[in-house]
């Protein structure tokens, strides 16, 4: 009784397993299991899809009113724009009268704010409650400079002065003109610091059927003169805080559409909730199924089960899946909080809803492994993942070398090198074969050495990359394809797990015939000769 008990339960254990890594359509035929992730996945991946679009046109809208605005400030405040900033700077000015002439410049059309901005715009409150622009002037506390007979006499030491101008003193503006505060002493001056803020109305958004938007700009522009070069560079950064509206009364059917919007974002939401606790049902039960397989695997044949066996059980997919739908959970929470403008980090919501609509596509793809093309290149993906990344962490080095060595040596000379970030772009960008020509000519010749340097810099850096490094990349993953094909002809190695689950006596003994509606769904039964091409998980 005990020999035929324990028969009896390998067997169960056995039919458990093999259920467990059909897929969907074979469970269906097996136990009539309907197959409610299957269905759940496909909904969503519509409503995750319908929700981020909506989503991205609206954020659209909001990143181009503040870059618009930005735009706005500088033909604004900067006397002389041109509409193409130089560099990482708007403008700059070379003459003493100049600075002087584009810093009144920027009071004076504070001052006519609203008789000459276009958008609809007004003063803002400073953070003491006060309604105007703060000036702030930083310079060195002594210095005297003789460039004649090279001599220099400093103290490092900083100082700031500020000054308020309200709008009744911008009223006089011979009286604040004439003020010592604006006397400035180029020699030790640092930088002038001009700071105010501005409120905004962003209407466009009312075309959309949604209720507008109100921000305030933090606007600061910055005469830098640190380098006393001879050249004052002009900054000018916007800082927009989208805030709620304190009464807003638009007739139309803008609250209604806010109303269906909110319900749909709400019906997201339980989607989610259902596929979630689905996934992590499925991998409690995948832990207590395993957990069973390894008791018995030890009592019956004395020996633990191998890591890639234990590793079966653990569904990467589920995993994707439960990480896809909290994203969407929190990114449908904040995106509602914004509709209702509670909450305005757009930014925030726009990656958590990416992210998330990135990962129910990319789980798209664990049902197209049930068919035997589309299950190659999925394999050999997994296949050729360790191996490439080994290989990646070993060019790495590489690459971090030759990027180290392009900064130091042609950041002087090179636009495309001045910054470690924009040098590895600069190098990615070769390994692709993207504008080679144009990072060759644009190196300044000025020292002959470092240009000589920098050509045998690229053509090292383009030859390795491209003829050698690159050439073995596609070697790596072409050998796991040949030998994924391999397996496809000559068998799969078999594990303990597989030769477990070939003593069943099957999937057959238990199917009927499915109903017309899933054998469209789920498609045809395959051939019993193709299922060693599918791997169990």
């Amino acid at each position: 009784m005990a020999h035929l008990d324990s028969e009896v339960k390998e067997e169960c254990l056995r039919e458990d397993l093999k259920f467990y890594f059909m897929n969907p359509c074979e469970k269906y035929r097996a136990r009539h299991q309907i197959p409610w992730k299957l269905g759940l996945q496909i909904l969503k991946i519509v409503m995750v899809t319908t929700q981020l679009v909506r989503f991205g046109l609206s954020n659209q809208l909001v990143v181009a009113f503040k870059e618009e605005n930005t735009v706005a400030f500088k033909y604004l405040f900067l006397k002389g724009y041109s509409g193409i900033d130089e560099d990482n700077y708007s403008c700059s000015v070379y003459t003493q009268e100049d600075a002087y002439e584009s810093i009144f410049y920027v009071i004076n059309q504070y001052h006519r704010l609203k008789n000459v901005s276009l958008g609809t715009l007004n003063y803002g409150e400073e953070e003491e409650n006060k309604i105007g622009l703060k000036v702030c002037k930083q310079y060195y506390k002594k210095r005297t400079v003789f460039p004649a007979n090279e001599t220099l006499n400093i103290d490092s030491n900083i100082e700031t002065d500020c000054m308020h101008l309200d709008l009744q003193a911008l009223s006089s503006p011979q009286d604040w003109k004439s003020s010592p505060f604006f006397r400035l002493e180029f020699y030790r001056l640092l930088q002038v610091e001009i700071s105010f803020h501005l409120r905004g109305i962003d209407l466009q958004t009312i075309l959309s059927r949604e209720l507008p938007d109100c921000y305030i700009f933090q606007n600061t522009i910055i005469f830098d003169n640190k380098a006393h070069s001879g050249k004052i560079k002009i900054y000018l950064d916007s800082d927009a805080h989208i805030e709620e509206c304190k009464e807003v009364n638009i007739s139309g059917s803008v609250q209604k559409n806010t109303q269906y919007v909110l319900v749909f974002d709400a019906f997201v939401i339980v989607i989610c909730l259902a596929s979630l606790i689905l996934c992590t049902r499925s991998i409690v039960l995948a832990l207590s199924l395993r957990k069973r397989f390894l008791n018995f695997f030890l009592e019956k044949y004395k020996r633990r089960v191998c890591d890639a066996d234990q590793w079966e059980f653990i569904n990467g997919w589920y995993v994707l899946v439960i990480i896809s739908d909290l994203m969407t959970i929190i990114g449908s929470i904040l995106k509602m909080e914004i509709k209702v403008k509670n909450l305005t980090n757009y930014d925030l919501c726009s990656i958590l809803l990416g992210t998330s609509t990135l990962l129910v596509w990319v789980g798209v793809i664990r049902y197209l492994g049930y068919f035997q093309k589309y299950n190659v290149l999925i394999l050999t993906m997994q296949a050729s993942l360790p191996k490439v990344l080994r290989f990646c962490a070993c060019a790495g080095m590489i690459y971090l070398g030759y990027t180290f060595c392009g900064w130091i040596v042609l950041g002087p000379y090179h636009n495309k090198f001045v910054a470690l970030n924009t040098v590895s772009e600069c190098l990615f960008s070769l390994i692709n074969g993207d504008d080679m020509f144009a990072t060759f000519a644009q190196i300044q010749q000025k020292s002959i050495m470092v240009w000589l340097f920098s050509r045998l810099y690229l053509y090292s850096f383009i030859s390795l990359f491209i003829y050698m490094i690159l050439s073995l990349f596609i070697a790596l993953i072409t050998d796991s394809y040949d030998t994924i094909k391999k397996y496809q002809q000559n068998g799969f190695p078999e594990t303990d797990l597989q030769e477990f689950l070939k003593g069943c006596s099957g999937r057959e003994e238990y199917q009927t015939e499915p109903s017309a509606f899933l054998s469209c769904i789920c498609c045809l039964r395959r051939k019993g000769s193709d299922d060693h091409l599918i791997l169990t998980n």
